[in-house]
């Protein structure tokens, strides 16, 4: 059996996010290599050598011309996404992308295409999908367990205090794009439309609550309509003191599904009831960051197979224009105070 090949990944980026992806390298040290972690910031680059023993550097050009490395996991503010991910896919670099793809969907579909046209992979870090009840979920629908699916519903009821942003840039169009939708019930939403019927069309609400001073939204409200005929409701929003679990329930003809946080409930008709997974908070408090680096391996993983492979990642960029899709409507019906139909691409 011929092994596969150990890989060079280049980090760019070294903000909030980098600590569950670099625990991640570390632990998947038996198959990749990290080339270089680059911040244009000297102090930056110093305090995450001090928790992280990777080589650093400032000089962005040497990374992209760096014949040796085969990948890149950008890790910046999304309005960077673009230029960067094309100067690495030019270079023949795949690329590992923290989400979103960009601040609006006309920019990630050009992140996709470029991708595309160079002929890299890119996978996207929606993480939430990789957890193990939520891969539970999955295989349960896939398998039809659950019957017809009457009803679908999606709520995340986070919590981020002012500090959080009082950061320069944070929650404003210029540099996340938007706001709950974009930046923290994406993920969410992400899983919640792999494991949903088609969703046809959304009405919705959004606004910024009296408890935050940003830019962009911190509370969406919509009800949905499925392709099927089935119903249900998406609420998202960072107003929500303490912070508890995210949840999707789905409503089938042989039961019901609940998915909160890590755990997933099974209810079947006749009383039977299954379990997996434990149910914690998976960052959704006042610490963005409080939570384990298992899924974020799982995620790196998976793309390292999809590069072995010579496949797309399951997470791809182009499963992932989905959710901007979907960030559109409840946008767009908020503003127009109509229903606005979901866009429907073919899935990849």
């Amino acid at each position: 059996m011929t092994s596969s090949p150990r890989r060079r990944i280049a980090i760019v980026g070294l903000g909030m996010a980098v600590t569950p992806h670099a625990q991640s390298l570390r632990d998947l040290s038996g198959r990749i290599d990290v080339a270089g972690a680059f911040s244009p910031t000297r102090a930056r680059r110093d305090a995450f050598f001090a928790r992280f023993d990777f080589p650093m550097t400032g000089d962005l050009d040497a990374l992209v011309n760096d014949p040796t490395i085969s990948a890149a996991l950008i890790l910046t503010p999304p309005r960077t996404h673009l230029p960067l991910v094309t100067r690495f896919a030019n270079a023949g670099k795949h690329v590992l992308l923290e989400k979103p793809l960009e601040v609006d969907t006309p920019r990630a579909e050009t992140v996709v295409d470029a991708c595309e046209r160079a002929g890299v992979a890119l996978g996207v870090v929606l993480q939430h999908r990789f957890r193990p009840a939520a891969r539970a979920l999955a295989q349960c629908i896939a398998a039809n367990r659950l019957g017809e699916i009457a009803a679908a519903s999606v709520h995340v009821p986070w919590w981020r205090p002012q500090t959080y942003y009082d950061e320069p840039g944070r929650g404003t169009l210029a540099r996340d794009g938007g706001g709950v939708l974009l930046t923290q019930a994406i993920h969410t939403l992400d899983l919640f439309l792999s494991v949903a019927p088609p969703l046809a069309e959304v009405a919705a609400f959004v606004r910024t609550t009296p408890l935050h001073r940003m830019e962009s939204e911190d509370l969406a409200c919509a009800a949905l309509r499925f392709e099927n005929g089935a119903l249900g409701t998406l609420n998202a929003t960072t107003a929500s003191y303490p912070g508890f679990p995210e949840r999707i329930e789905i409503t089938g003809t042989r039961g019901s599904a609940i998915l909160s946080g890590g755990k997933l409930d099974l209810y079947w008709h006749g009383g039977r009831h299954e379990t997996a997974g434990e149910e914690g908070m998976q960052g959704g408090g006042a610490d963005p960051m409080a939570f384990a680096n298992d899924a974020h391996r799982a995620v790196l993983a998976e793309f390292l197979d999809a590069l072995d492979a010579g496949r797309a990642p399951a997470n791809s960029g182009r499963a992932a224009l989905a959710v901007h899709d979907l960030i559109d409507a409840v946008l767009a019906s908020s503003q127009t105070h109509t229903p606005v139909a979901v866009r429907q691409r073919p899935r990849p």
